[in-house]
């Protein structure tokens, strides 16, 4: 099961830029991207309150994350598939074994996208939010894996959080963490899952 933004998708630049843009207008406007990246964790509005010094205000999580996500979709077209990214998902097919997404992007977006690059035929599911943005991920996979009918000791989580590791943890699953998102790389180590820095490294860890 592969996360999408950070991991398929190598979306770390236009995130840092939406991040930037959600804090326009607010005691933390004009942080920089380290920043933004060194306070990142889930839930965000965790993130965004340490980041602003203070706890946020009556809607203020929903202006920001409202922000946010405008200046993601102007930045999209900038974004691409992660640079081993079909490469790694031609492996998986050519072992036989199934593959999904899970990801806390908007569903629609996800599917789009998806569409868009072509990749839908890879996936026995897509799946993203509906519902309330920013939160974990761990309930979302309970979901995710009961849809595919898959045990949890027969599932990879691949992600680029460490979110992603206490989802895989929560069920039972495995989970390898990639570099290439918004979490550091000892953020990601400090939950015992193994970290690499390609795709094609972290199928090699998952038995492939």
């Amino acid at each position: 099961m592969w996360d999408w933004n950070g991991t398929l998708f190598d979306d770390l630049d236009i995130v840092l830029g939406a991040s930037a843009a959600a804090f326009l207008g607010t005691e933390a406007e004009g942080i920089s991207g380290h920043e933004i990246r060194a306070a990142y964790t889930r839930p965000i509005w965790v993130a965004y309150e340490k980041l602003l010094g203070r706890p946020l205000r009556e809607g203020e999580w929903e202006r920001m994350d409202e922000a946010f996500h405008v200046s993601y979709e102007q930045l999209l077209p900038a974004a691409p598939l992660t640079a081993d990214a079909l490469t790694a998902l031609d492996h998986v097919t050519g072992a036989g074994r199934s593959q999904s997404i899970l990801s806390m992007a908007r569903h629609d977006q996800l599917t789009g996208l998806v569409e868009g690059f072509g990749i839908t035929r890879y996936f026995t599911r897509v799946d993203g939010l509906v519902g309330a943005p920013g939160g974990g991920k761990a309930e979302h996979l309970v979901r995710h894996a009961a849809a595919l009918g898959i045990a949890p000791a027969d599932l990879t989580v691949i992600g680029d959080a460490a979110d992603d590791a206490l989802a895989a943890a929560h069920i039972g699953a495995q989970a390898v963490l990639y570099t290439g998102g918004m979490q550091r790389r000892t953020e990601l180590e400090s939950t015992g899952a193994p970290v690499v820095d390609t795709l094609l490294t972290a199928l090699t860890l998952a038995g492939l």
